[in-house]
């Protein structure tokens, strides 16, 4: 395979903080060359803390941030397919597109799933995740149902953001007549494909610029190392060159052992992961940005050859 050029950037968590406190940490970021790219989340509510905590909207807080800086790529990890139709999600990717002058990435996931009949999953962020969703009057869809729509959605962003013509189309899940996206963007629109599933692998491998896995400690390295052999089978399978699919990674940044970060992110590194996404945890300290640069990523690009 192919070596990709290694980037960073990190990721600000809109839920149980205010908006100053991300353009606090955007801004800073945005004039740190070694950070290239910033993201946020998509659940609507908290999923972790105090469940009455706030918790902004991704998409519109994209917006305004996207607003509010000049240099720094952005985007969700990844946007939840179950809260947008794709055709809306098409035009609001493209209104930020706009905003942002051509520094958006769209990642995209299946959304939280419901339970398998006659089960409930673990208490935890998944849990609270589709309880999240009842709550607001969302039915998550069944394992399957999710991924399929997943797959649809690849297909229809892709035509709507491409096609110069108008665009039909009749699946199982959304259907469009005659539908157009103007402003097109003026670029290849970035598609990234967050997940760790076999479906979801095959929907990255078919579709995705990027592919993310969410690395330690949701997922170990061993295992981030198959899902990946797993993504350039399907790759083969496709006819396409895996070399052409940037492999990302997110993980949790630890201010009080960055010594820790750093390994756990030239481990990463050296399982074939060129796209790093260091999650900064709340509350944010002073000056984060500078400090993750310094601690973190400058350090470990010093032991990459």
């Amino acid at each position: 395979m192919t070596a990709q050029r290694l980037s960073f950037g990190i990721k600000t968590t809109p839920a149980h903080v205010t908006y100053a406190d991300l353009l606090r940490v955007w801004r800073e970021a945005d004039e740190i060359e070694h950070i290239e790219h910033a993201w946020l989340w998509d659940h609507l509510l908290p999923v972790f803390g105090p469940p009455g905590g706030p918790a902004l909207d991704g998409w519109t807080t994209l917006a305004a941030l996207a607003a509010s800086t000049e240099r720094l790529g952005l985007g969700l990890l990844v946007s939840s397919n179950r809260l947008r139709p794709p055709a809306l999600l098409a035009k609001i990717a493209t209104t930020v597109e706009e905003v942002s002058a051509g520094r958006l990435t769209v990642g995209l996931g299946m959304g939280t799933t419901r339970p398998r009949a006659g089960a409930e999953p673990a208490p935890g962020p998944a849990a609270r995740a589709v309880a999240g969703y009842r709550a607001l009057g969302i039915a998550p869809p069944a394992p399957g149902e999710g991924l399929a729509r997943l797959t649809e959605s690849c297909q229809l962003l892709r035509s709507l953001w491409d096609s110069r013509d108008p665009v039909d189309f009749d699946g199982r899940h959304y259907r469009l007549h005659g539908a157009q996206i103007v402003p097109r963007p003026a670029r290849h629109l970035p598609l990234l494909v967050g997940g760790a599933g076999d479906g979801t692998l095959r929907v990255a491998a078919e579709h995705a610029d990027i592919w993310n896995i969410s690395g330690p400690p949701h997922h170990d390295l061993p295992t981030i190392r198959e899902r990946a052999k797993a993504l350039d089978a399907h790759c083969a399978t496709l006819g396409r060159d895996p070399a052409g699919l940037v492999r990302s990674a997110q993980t949790h940044v630890s201010y009080d052992d960055p010594a820790t970060t750093r390994a756990t992110v030239r481990a990463l590194i050296d399982t074939g992961i060129t796209h790093i996404v260091l999650s900064l945890r709340m509350p944010f300290p002073p000056h984060v940005a500078t400090w993750v640069d310094q601690q973190v990523i400058t350090p470990t690009l010093e032991t990459v050859p």
